[in-house]
């Protein structure tokens, strides 16, 4: 029987020889904590039905963080405030359970181990990469403290944003 990874190589796969790879198909984001620490990456793919983003982080604390597209591509430390709000091009309300939400830059939690590594996927199918987070004033991932409420206006209540990558070709 084939492996949950096994089977999420094989769709890549797929995916990459679908059509020939050009800038705008990938972008990445490297993670830093609020001392410059890289702690992270995350590769994003653009895939037929939006965005897949591939995130392999190193060195988080354990919990559940909010992990979201904010609409800036900037992340100063230590605050990360200047990667913004939420990447929100449609100015919707914030959360995957608000009726008139959510975000475009709205995602599910991530539950880090006590290793403090992780390695998952996560779909994103309210984005895309050429008309949206490469634009503009570009866009960053950032990692919350504590768990999204899916709810909240207009972050969520995650609390403090502790890791930030700026989404580069």
């Amino acid at each position: 029987m084939a492996t949950k990874t096994t089977i999420a190589v094989a769709i890549l796969a797929l995916i990459a020889l679908a059509a020939p790879a050009s800038a705008a198909d990938k972008a990445t984001a490297l993670l830093k904590d609020a001392d410059g620490k890289e702690v992270g990456k995350v590769t994003l793919i653009a895939v037929p039905s939006g965005v897949l983003l591939a995130v392999d982080l190193t060195d988080m604390p354990p919990g559940d963080h909010g992990f979201h597209i904010h609409g800036i591509g900037k992340c100063e430390a230590p605050s990360f405030k200047s990667a913004g709000g939420h990447f929100n091009p449609e100015e919707d309300e914030h959360g995957i359970l608000n009726e008139a939400g959510p975000h475009a830059g709205d995602m599910p939690n991530i539950h880090v181990p006590a290793s403090g590594k992780l390695t998952v996927e996560v779909l994103n199918q309210s984005v895309n990469l050429s008309m949206g987070l490469l634009a503009g004033k570009g866009t960053a991932i950032v990692i919350h403290q504590g768990p999204d409420d899916y709810i909240s206006n207009p972050a969520g209540d995650a609390g403090p944003r502790i890791a930030c990558g700026v989404i580069t070709e």
